[in-house]
C-alpha cells in the first residue's frame, strides 16, 4: 500500500469496532499516521470517566453519580491521542488493572454513554478521523464511510493484555486475565444499551494470527475501495 495518504481519502470517517484485546488501539493509531487523520480512542474516554470516579471515590453502582461526573469533567485527546481531564495527562493511569475491572459497568450507564456519546460525534464532525470502540459503527457514526471489525480469540487476547501490562512493570497471570476478558465481553454484548456488535456493513478481521501492519493493509486496502467509489460516484 505504500506509506503516502490514499488519494480521495481526504475526509473520510473510518469506524473500528471489537472487543478487548483485538488490537483497536493499535492498528486505528497506525491508520490514522498513515493516512495523516485524527486518531480518536473512545475507550478511553470510558476509562477517563471510570478513572475519576475511582479517584473521587463515586460509587461504580450509582449511575447518578457517574452521570453527573461525566458532565462535569472535562475530557480532552490530544493530536498524539494522550487523555486528559481537567488538563491533567491521565494517559497511563486509565490502562490500571482497577480501571479495567470498573470500566465495563461504567459505559453501560446511559447517562455517562449519553453524554460520552454526543461528544465523540462532535469531534468526529466533518473530520477526516479514525475513531475505536465498542458501539461506533452501529451508534456512534452510523454513517461512517468504512466500518472494521477486528477480533480475536480469547487467549491471544488474553496474551497481548499479558504482555501490555508487564510492559508497564504489572505481573499479572495469564488465566486471571482470560476470566476478566470473558466477563468484560459478556458484559460487552449483553448490556441493553448500546451493546458491543458488528455492524451488519462492517468488514470483519481476525488478527489471531496477523502481523500488525498485516492488519494496517487490510484496513487500508478497505478505505483504498472506499476512496475510490466516493471518487467514481462524485460528479464531473
Amino acid at each position: 500500500m505504500g506509506e503516502g495518504v490514499i488519494l480521495g481519502a481526504s475526509k473520510l470517517t473510518i469506524a473500528i469496532d471489537g472487543p478487548a484485546g483485538a488490537g483497536k488501539s493499535t492498528i486505528a493509531k497506525l491508520v490514522a499516521q498513515r493516512l495523516g487523520y485524527r486518531h480518536l480512542d473512545t475507550g478511553a474516554m470510558y476509562r477517563a470517566v471510570t478513572w475519576k470516579a475511582i479517584q473521587e471515590g463515586v460509587c461504580i453502582s450509582s449511575e447518578e453519580a457517574l452521570g453527573k461526573l461525566s458532565e462535569e469533567i472535562k475530557i480532552e485527546i490530544g493530536n498524539d491521542s494522550r487523555i486528559f481531564i481537567d488538563g491533567e495527562d491521565i494517559t497511563e493511569k486509565i490502562r490500571s488493572p482497577e480501571v479495567d475491572r470498573a470500566v465495563s459497568p461504567v459505559s453501560k450507564v446511559a447517562e455517562v454513554r449519553e453524554e460520552l456519546v454526543a461528544q465523540q460525534r462532535r469531534m468526529a464532525l466533518g473530520k477526516a478521523v479514525v475513531m475505536e470502540g465498542r458501539d461506533i459503527g452501529t451508534v456512534v457514526l452510523p454513517q461512517a464511510d468504512v466500518k472494521i471489525y477486528l477480533t480475536a480469540s480469547l487467549e491471544e487476547r488474553a496474551r497481548r493484555r499479558v504482555k501490555q501490562l508487564k510492559e508497564k512493570g504489572i505481573s499479572v497471570d495469564l488465566e486471571t486475565v482470560i476470566a476478566e476478558i470473558k466477563r468484560r465481553d459478556s458484559m460487552d454484548s449483553e448490556r441493553a444499551l448500546a451493546p458491543l456488535r458488528k455492524a451488519d456493513e462492517a468488514v470483519l478481521i481476525d488478527t489471531t494470527s496477523m502481523s500488525i501492519e498485516g492488519v494496517v493493509e487490510a484496513v487500508l486496502e478497505q478505505v483504498e475501495r472506499r476512496a475510490e467509489s466516493c471518487s467514481t460516484a462524485s460528479p464531473k
